[in-house]
């Protein structure tokens, strides 16, 4: 496999193949993302292709000093989020099934935790994404979220002590062992 900066080049050249390959790699992963934050899968994959439509058409913007090819891709695609929210300010409540999906048979177990995420702000639930499932470093979060390191931790902490709280209040009889 190519370095990033190697695969880079190749994608800014133009070369289809390259992208395409870095898509198939890359957009599972991508959608799940995005699954997470938006209210509809169909959202998620339109939105998942407004992202990569636009590093086809303007790939100048990745510089490899500054970051992950994997960070400067999610910072896209969570901004093409936001954008999307603002257009259609939706009502329904974020759909969470993907994350059942994360955890493979442990379904009663990740529905629970689905359930408790969405008593989060979309911000946190966001960010704990992020960094709990996909793995993101705390730099790579700082890319993505525009935001310093020392911003990035101290919303983190701040996430998991709001589900930490909300983990406390789970009623008597949901048992905590499921988690």
């Amino acid at each position: 496999m190519l370095d990033e900066r190697e695969l880079w080049k190749k994608i800014s050249a133009g070369d289809s193949q390259a992208f395409d390959n870095w898509y198939r790699e890359t957009a599972p992963r991508l959608r799940l993302f995005l699954r997470h934050l938006l209210a509809s899968p169909q959202a998620a994959e339109d939105v998942m292709q407004d992202t990569y439509t636009h590093i086809w058409r303007r790939p100048q913007g990745f510089d490899s000093d500054r970051g992950t090819l994997r960070a400067w891709l999610y910072g896209i695609a969570r901004k093409r989020a936001a954008e999307w929210w603002r257009r259609q300010r939706p009502t329904d409540p974020i759909d969470l099934l993907e994350f059942e999906n994360a955890a493979p048979g442990h379904a009663e177990a990740s529905s629970v935790m689905a359930d408790l995420l969405r008593q989060l702000p979309a911000e946190q639930r966001s960010l704990l994404w992020l960094r709990e499932v996909e793995g993101q470093s705390y730099a790579e979060l700082a890319i993505i979220l525009d935001i310093p390191i020392g911003t990035v931790r101290s919303r983190l902490f701040a996430a998991r002590e709001a589900l930490r709280a909300i983990w406390h209040s789970v009623p008597q009889g949901v048992p905590h062992d499921l988690y």
